[in-house]
């Protein structure tokens, strides 16, 4: 029996999927290669980036409350995710003494809040679930891979790691909050599967370009 939302998901996720080869620090990471200054760095723009992701699902919650109730229980755990990883973000920051100095932030890194925000603003909040869905499982990736990489070549621990441990988790509760909107747009025909694309490309580009700008940290 087929699932219309389960297979949008998924179908939307494996064609947005980035090139193994397109993120040019995580794999210095893996291999231990990346500085600690560039790790330092990642905690400061991560900084900014969770409290902007959390305003922005935030706001998704409150504008989809009314019309599309599933839509915004997805989005209200999104922002509760996004206070959780803030809280682990701070063991992450000081493990890699992100605090020592000044940090002006990376334009090529703050770009995908800023998306993120626009997204927030303009677009329909059913459209943005599944272009979200695709792209945190690229991030989640990113996160295993950063995660195991910590403990093996850098000695961190398990509270050091926490922060991408959490995202690098499958979250069964969010993916069925994931179905539910889906299925309620496509039921309601509200769901522009040329714009779901369109807010996944961009996304995934400014997944890459924070990845891109970090890996010229000294």
């Amino acid at each position: 029996m087929t699932h219309p939302a389960l297979d949008l998901l998924r179908t939307t996720t494996a064609a947005l999927a980035p090139d193994p080869d397109a993120n040019p620090l995580v794999p210095r990471i893996a291999a231990g290669t990346a500085p600690r200054a560039t790790l330092a760095a990642l905690a400061a723009e991560q900084t900014w980036v969770i409290s902007a992701d959390r305003r922005a699902f935030e706001y998704l919650a409150v504008r989809s409350a009314a019309a599309d109730p599933e839509a915004a229980a997805f989005f209200t755990t999104l922002a509760e995710g996004e206070a959780l990883a803030g809280e682990r973000l701070v063991a992450f920051g000081r493990a890699c003494r992100a605090q020592e100095a000044p940090y002006e932030p990376l334009p090529g890194c703050q770009a995908y809040p800023a998306y993120v925000a626009w997204l927030a603003l303009n677009a329909a909040p059913a459209d943005v679930v599944p272009a979200l869905t695709a792209n945190f499982s690229a991030w989640g990736g990113y996160c295993a891979t950063i995660a195991t990489a910590l403990r093996e070549h850098y000695g961190f621990t398990d509270e050091a790691c926490a922060f991408f441990d959490f995202f690098a988790e499958e979250s069964p509760d969010l993916d069925r909050l994931a179905a539910a909107a889906v299925e309620a747009a496509l039921d309601a025909g509200r769901l522009d599967q040329a714009r779901v694309r369109t807010y996944g490309r961009l996304l995934q580009a400014y997944e890459a370009m924070f990845w891109t700008a970090l890996s010229g940290t000294p």
